[in-house]
């Protein structure tokens, strides 16, 4: 499982007070509202941020970091990722994972035979749909419903489920 969480990418700054424009990648960009930091991907490790101030644009989220007054000070956080630990992520509802502890899962059907690893999750609106690359070859999509997927171990890295017909 990881221990970090991604939840935004800082895709350029905002003006010259130091202040970056953030593409959220968690369900609810409201939820910086309640972060008081995030950690950053410099590539030569994590740097902690206190948050300053959040505002929303767009489909964008607008942060503004301690001690960053001057648009020299987070030029080169561009393209950079933030993190939350595990402690910070929102709190899931029964029946709900991260996206994280989900790539990588060993895939088996309801017999036991191993079918795959799931590599992607596809968001679609009415239910996430789950990329499983086969272990014979090829790719399976399989619904996010409770028709198919039958147990999911975050813990060991697996997931059992029911192949509707003609999903193969």
């Amino acid at each position: 499982m990881e221990e970090r969480l991604q939840v935004g990418i800082v895709t350029s700054t905002h003006g010259i007070a130091g202040e970056v424009k953030v593409f959220p990648t968690t369900d609810d960009p409201r939820r910086f509202k309640k972060l008081k930091s995030v950690l950053l991907d410099t590539g030569n490790g994590l740097q902690e941020l206190e948050i300053a101030g959040v505002k929303f644009f767009k489909q964008m989220v607008i942060l503004r970091f301690s001690g960053h007054e001057k648009i020299e000070d987070v030029l080169a956080y561009k393209g950079k990722s933030l993190y939350v630990t595990r402690e910070n992520a929102v709190r899931l509802k029964k029946d709900e994972y991260f996206i994280a502890d989900l790539i990588g899962m060993k895939v088996y059907e309801e017999d036991g035979s191993l079918l795959g690893e799931l590599t992607d999750v596809l968001q679609t609106g009415a239910n996430d749909v789950y990329a499983v690359k086969m272990e014979r070859g090829g790719e399976v999509l399989i619904p996010a419903i409770r028709q198919c997927i039958l147990e999911v171990n975050t813990e060991e890295a697996w997931m059992r489920v029911h192949l509707l017909e003609g999903l193969l």
